[in-house]
């Protein structure tokens, strides 16, 4: 892996999660089964009210989730992603008391609008 200390550390923060969600969101709305779940965990990480802990959680994950050099490179169709779920899946489960209604139903509605 290539990607530089910085470069990932920028992928995991507020503003790398903020400028690069959406466009890798689109490519994996088809692979990953549980994609509003994402979305919602996208929308609690950037809700001023989720807790500390909660919110370094998930954009550790969705930091890789977006992060363009992974275990597994997400432009291998069929595989490219499983990598990627297996750290949104254990993200999610740690933070699931964390998700809110206003964030599923934000989830919902962004992701219609894709």
């Amino acid at each position: 892996m290539t990607v530089s200390l910085n470069k990932s550390a920028f992928f995991a923060s507020e503003e790398g999660v903020r400028e690069n969600f959406w466009r890798t969101a689109k490519k994996a709305a088809r692979y990953i089964p549980f994609m509003e779940d994402v979305v919602a965990a996208y929308y609690c990480a950037l809700d001023r009210e989720t807790p500390l802990r909660a919110k370094g959680i998930l954009l550790a994950a969705l930091g890789y989730f977006i992060l363009p050099i992974d275990a597994i490179p997400d432009m291998m169709v069929g595989i490219g992603f499983t990598d990627d779920i297996a750290v949104l899946t254990a993200a999610l489960a740690a933070i699931r008391t964390n998700l809110k209604p206003e964030h599923r139903l934000a989830a919902r509605e962004a992701l219609a609008e894709l």
